[in-house]
């Protein structure tokens, strides 16, 4: 009922217009009404069709109820279709004191999202499963599934599937910006590498072919409506699995809007010194495609918080105006705002992060704890931006 009822909610700008329109049909019935008594009285001979049409064989007050009856289920069915189109009044700048009203805004069925992250931010973004239509999880190459369906199971998720790109793990090996190879999983647990950045990236697959990737991958990619990458580690959890020249192939000719949630802060060993253009260039490079948008945290942290992400060698990642290629407009916005282009990415700054307390081991005795504040995407913010901009597009 409820439904039905938000459904007709829709027509409220149009009261009088609706009511106009009645009032003008049951006007122009009685005068088509009132031709037919004419003719029926003036006219002789007429065609034995017409006293079908017009329902002579029945008594007229059967008649009339008959028609009345009819007439109220096609005006409810118009009424009902009618409402499938959102009505939105818009204000007209250009004549004071008038509304336009646009008609044409019909209510879509909730997307489907494909997502290839890992670890912490698929939880992150599983928060949009009750507004998504479903919602896709492609884990990392080298991450068994049963970690997130166990993490997953701590929480009461809707419509969130995790799949596997492969039939079975594949290693990951990075190699850094001075020749050091290493398991990509090991490179923030390696302080003496805390400088560097990775320069490349291979699978270790040593089988005759190319691995091969899952159907219900590639079927989550070939029925999204969006795929989200990020967000999570660039290197480790979103990289690898583009690796794969059938996902990678897959995404690159996929008609969805492909948007990059950009980290917050770089990655020691990983994206040292990485900006934002950095970041999708990183994806442009290894996946072979520019996402479409990219969404990049505005929050600017407190100086505690810095300071502690400074003494692990990172920096937040934020939009440099040196990195701007050239503006563009972002379609749908009740505000007209430029957006940035960088390597044909619409970039888009928004606050996507907060501030929360995570309970970790004292520097000075691992024996003990200590409460620190740290920056982590905000699972509310983060889905309603991307949401949001999957509705404008």
């Amino acid at each position: 009922m409820q439904s039905v009822t938000r459904r007709l909610s829709s027509l409220s700008h149009l009261t009088w217009p609706l009511a106009l329109t009645f009032v003008g049909v049951v006007l122009l019935s009685l005068g088509v009404a009132y031709l037919f008594i004419h003719v029926y009285r003036t006219v002789e001979g007429l065609p034995p069709f017409v006293s079908l049409l017009t329902l002579q064989f029945l008594p007229r007050p059967l008649r009339g109820v008959l028609l009345m009856l009819v007439g109220m289920a096609v005006l409810a069915f118009g009424i009902w279709r009618l409402s499938g189109v959102v009505v939105i009044p818009i204000p007209n700048p250009q004549a004071e004191g008038s509304d336009d009203l646009v008609l044409g805004y019909r209510r879509d069925a909730p997307p489907a999202i494909t997502v290839l992250s890992g670890g912490p931010g698929l939880l992150v973004l599983s928060a949009m499963g009750e507004q998504v239509r479903r919602l896709t999880c492609i884990v990392p190459v080298q991450d068994p599934v049963e970690y997130y369906y166990r993490a997953a199971g701590l929480f009461n998720m809707q419509n969130v599937y995790y799949v596997v790109p492969t039939p079975e793990p594949i290693g990951v090996v990075a190699e850094l910006d001075d020749g050091t190879r290493m398991d990509v999983r090991r490179l923030n647990l390696d302080p003496t590498i805390a400088e560097r950045h990775v320069e490349r990236l291979f699978l270790e697959h040593h089988g005759p072919e190319p691995p091969r990737l899952t159907r219900l991958a590639a079927e989550s990619i070939r029925d999204a409506d969006a795929i989200v990458l990020g967000p999570g580690s660039l290197f480790e959890s979103i990289l690898p699995n583009l690796l794969i020249d059938e996902l990678r192939e897959a995404i690159a000719n996929s008609p969805a809007r492909k948007i990059y949630v950009c980290n917050l802060m770089t990655e020691p060993g990983r994206t040292t010194g990485f900006g934002v253009a950095e970041h999708i260039a990183a994806i442009k490079r290894f996946g072979g495609f520019t996402p479409d948008y990219v969404l990049v945290n505005a929050q600017r942290i407190d100086p505690e918080i810095y300071q502690l992400y400074a003494a692990a060698n990172q920096s937040p990642v934020y939009l440099d105006p040196e990195e701007y290629e050239e503006t563009t407009l972002l379609p749908g916005s009740k505000v007209t705002q430029q957006q940035v282009m960088i390597e044909g990415s619409v970039v888009i700054e928004a606050d996507l992060a907060s501030s929360v307390i995570q309970y970790t081991a004292s520097l000075t005795n691992p024996t003990e704890s200590r409460a620190v504040r740290v920056l982590r995407h905000d699972s509310q913010k983060l889905g309603h931006a991307i949401l949001e901009l999957i509705r404008r597009t």
